[in-house]
């Protein structure tokens, strides 16, 4: 374990050394606690919130009610003094200001729920009563097991759990007929309204195309079974790679697409290139949130610099985009117009879709008001004649 991150801790009077394990890359907690069934939310609740992780040697679904209760603490609102009204003319928070603060609650959220830890055995057995098997759900995002004991998260353990019941199951593409299977670590497809949108675009040849940032594969199943002969799906996660062909091959479509590790786009040209970069401006907490943020919009600005040069004459590039950051003051319409010119590129056409998610409608949502006006678009992108 010379070269992981180990979580160090005394138990019984002994030192005690484990793997730590973190998708998000969580620096191992400083001071650990050993705690049983025990102890109680209030003290949980304090002990995580100083900075002290909580080991688990319980049972496993006390385990789950504990930080079930320790969540409920986090989210109540807190008690503050009753103070004179505002004055009238006071500024109300902005847009970005609420988006802000909700991801430091999110991130806040995470941190104090995370200190609940689990043990696992050297084969990711949970040595914890009434604690399920999750040995494959393990292995599927961690690989084989080697021959070290490790601790994780009950917050990870949850994540994986139900990644791999996704996995299972699949989810239900209604344009593609059928379902995909995410990895655990690779977005799932929830949002359908962005593949209505491309299952019902005009395509502008149905030799070739790129899907830029394939992650499940699902864009390029799609443009697939539309009629496209050959497509070329990109990326640069391995996960995401090898989640895109197990799907690719689950539908049949794998002798008309493949599946390449390239940053953006592949090599040569294609006369239509799809991309469905992150939506939001702004810093990931974890991994698997770099398909929703994209740090300075470096993704979008990297794909249409990049996009002129592989089109083929009179190709198009679909620009597949939320409009959730302009609602939330990250990014203003003008902004992307602008990056769209600098790179030499003219909007075609533009199609839109309003957002039909549950959060659109959920007005205890502290985004609400972004979210109810949210519209999905596709630009068709050309290149700007000289």
């Amino acid at each position: 374990m010379n070269n992981t991150p180990t979580l160090d801790w005394t138990e019984d009077g002994r030192p005690v050394t484990a793997r730590w394990r973190s998708e998000a890359g969580v620096t191992p907690p400083r001071r650990v606690e050993v705690v049983d069934d025990t102890v109680t939310a209030d003290e949980a609740y304090q002990l995580a919130c100083g900075g002290t992780a909580l080991l688990y040697r319980g049972d496993y679904q006390n385990a789950r009610q504990l930080m079930q209760a320790m969540a409920r603490r986090v989210d109540r609102p807190p008690h503050r003094p009753r103070r004179k009204p505002a004055a009238k003319d006071a500024p109300a928070p902005s847009p970005a200001d609420a988006f802000h603060k909700h991801r430091m609650a999110q991130a806040q959220r995470a941190r104090i729920l995370g200190m609940v830890l689990i043990p696992l055995d050297a084969d990711y057995g949970i040595p914890l009563r009434r604690a399920p098997d999750v040995r494959e759900a393990c292995t599927e995002a961690w690989g084989a097991p080697d021959a070290n004991a490790s601790v994780a998260s009950l917050r990870e353990i949850l994540g994986l759990i139900g990644a791999h019941e996704w996995r299972k199951k699949g989810v239900a593409i209604p344009a593609l007929g059928a379902s995909i299977h995410p990895w655990y670590g690779v977005f799932s497809p929830v949002r359908g309204e962005y593949l209505q949108l491309i299952d019902q675009a005009p395509l502008p040849a149905t030799s070739l195309a790129f899907d830029v940032g394939t992650g499940t594969g699902v864009i390029a199943a799609l443009l697939a079974r539309r009629g496209v002969q050959q497509v070329i799906g990109t990326d640069r996660d391995a996960r995401a790679l090898a989640c895109a062909r197990e799907n690719i091959t689950r539908l049949g479509y794998d002798r008309a697409v493949k599946i390449v590790d390239a940053d953006l786009f592949p090599e040569g040209k294609a006369p239509l290139i799809v991309c469905n970069p992150p939506w939001l401006p702004a810093k990931a907490n974890a991994p698997i949130e770099h398909a929703i943020y994209d740090p300075d919009s470096q993704m979008l600005k990297g794909f249409l610099n990049g996009l002129a040069a592989h089109l083929s004459p009179g190709g198009e590039g679909w620009l597949v985009m939320s409009d959730l950051a302009e609602h939330l003051g990250l990014r203003t319409r003008e902004t992307l117009l602008s990056w769209i010119h600098g790179a030499g590129l003219v909007v075609l056409a533009r199609h839109d879709v309003r957002a039909n998610h549950p959060k659109a409608a959920d007005a205890n949502d502290p985004l609400h008001a972004a979210r109810r006006a949210e519209v999905t678009s596709l630009w068709r992108l050309g290149v700007r004649p000289a």
